[in-house]
């Protein structure tokens, strides 16, 4: 029933069981900071169905982000370029990335965050390939990612090593220098050098 839809109370308590409930919110529920909160923290995807006025809200995407960070794809343009949603969107699910503003897809301390979690991400963080740091947090996360390095950061004795101990196969990824390396065997097989 349409009045329904339009009861503060009942939408509140739909809303706590599921958040996405807030879809058949009346349209003023939908405004209803409160109400809003309540599906966000259910279900961050939630923000979906929010008014736009607390789409474009910082704190309640954190709130949403915190929850599900792929919420940030309903953000307004505005947030999806505000570098600590993105960072908090990240943090929660390294794959909200994809809808951050253009210039954070290529912030240093974004990819970091994202690559702290799934290492494999260096394929698509091309403007870092060549950066030792973000390298070796990628490696240190999954070694295979050694294959999207740089040539240079292959030739990196401490990068390499750091990948072959996660993942003794990565040495097939080494620059050919490196992989006749003793130690680099050792450290594959697990023998003491």
């Amino acid at each position: 029933a349409k009045y329904l839809k339009a009861d503060r109370d009942v939408v509140l308590e739909a809303v706590r069981h599921d958040g996405t409930a807030l879809r058949f919110a009346a349209g003023g529920l939908r405004a209803d900071r409160r109400v809003v909160l309540e599906a966000v923290g259910r279900n961050g995807e939630a923000l979906e169905y929010a008014a736009q006025s607390l789409q474009a809200d910082r704190c309640m995407l954190f709130e949403s982000v915190r929850q599900n960070g792929e919420a940030l794809e309903h953000a307004a343009a505005t947030l999806k370029a505000d570098r600590g949603v993105v960072l908090e969107a990240v943090r929660q699910k390294c794959s909200a990335l994809r809808y951050a503003a253009a210039p954070l897809k290529i912030d240093r301390e974004v990819v970091l965050e994202v690559l702290r979690q799934d290492g494999m991400a260096l394929r698509a963080a091309e403007p870092f390939q060549a950066d030792r740091e973000v390298v070796l947090e990628a490696v240190r996360q999954k070694g295979e990612a050694l294959r999207f390095a740089a040539q240079c950061v292959r030739a990196d004795r401490d990068v390499v090593l750091e990948a072959v101990r996660r993942d003794g196969s990565a040495l097939e990824h080494a620059a050919e220098s490196l992989q006749a390396w003793r130690w680099c065997r050792h450290v594959m097989i697990g023998r003491p050098r």
